[in-house]
């Protein structure tokens, strides 16, 4: 597999206006918390204005003795003609047309990310994982990068399709035999994250997993000098 390392290094743009930057994790975060907010929001103001009629308009003694409630079929009057129906279709509108176009200005950010700091070629095969560096150094089972780097995944397969995923690193590409897909990541904390295939290849399907060994930078360049070509 043909990886070689890109460069130069470029840092992440800073957040910027309406459209989040970052890694991943914070884009998708981002994401999540503006959908949850503004669902919490609307569904607020819905039961809100729903126990407001429904207080408003109750059946007791504070009720006109005039009132005559419409019968089976007949319109009720006193609706505005119509106006707090548009009112909310137009708000709905807006509010949707908006988030959309957020979500799909946001998700441009995630198809076309910073130029990575270095690049690493995944090939899967029934049943594991194969990482080679820019090196030409090659290991199964486990990939190893540095902390607050920008890596480019470039993700195939030798036998049957795969899915190559690190939900901790909200990280997905397929790996198609014959193709090379590419997919980045930036992992902020150090530690021990778990990859999974996620699609169904064969009976040891359940067992096709890597570890994702992320390292302080200064720990990590000194493991890569130590590597060489013919080590696995």
């Amino acid at each position: 597999m043909n990886v070689h390392a890109v460069g130069p290094v470029i840092p992440l743009p800073p957040q910027a206006g309406l459209i989040p930057r970052g890694t991943r994790t914070v884009v998708f975060e981002r994401i999540f918390e503006v959908f949850l907010g503004l669902g919490t929001l609307v569904g607020v103001v819905v039961v809100a204005y729903m126990l407001y009629n429904a207080y408003t308009y109750r059946d007791g003694s504070h009720r006109d003795g005039d009132f005559e409630p419409p019968a089976l079929g007949e319109l009720p009057t006193g609706g505005g003609g119509g106006r707090k129906l548009f009112t909310s279709f137009a708000l709905s509108t807006v509010i949707v047309i908006s988030l959309i176009a957020w979500t799909y200005g946001t998700l441009l950010y995630v198809e076309d990310p910073p130029e990575p700091e270095m690049e690493v070629g995944v090939e899967g095969y029934r049943f594991g994982w194969e990482f080679t560096y820019p090196n030409g150094y090659s290991e199964d089972g486990t990939l190893r990068v540095p902390a607050d780097e920008v890596i480019r995944l470039r993700v195939t397969s030798s036998d049957v399709f795969h899915n190559f995923g690190v939900p901790e690193l909200r990280v997905k590409t397929d790996a198609v035999p014959g193709q090379t897909t590419t997919t980045w990541f930036e992992a902020e904390e150090a530690g021990n994250y778990t990859a999974q295939c996620y699609e169904l290849c064969g009976r040891g399907h359940s067992y096709m997993t890597a570890t994702v060994v992320v390292m302080e930078p200064d720990e990590y360049r000194e493991w890569y000098a130590n590597t060489t070509v013919n080590s696995s």
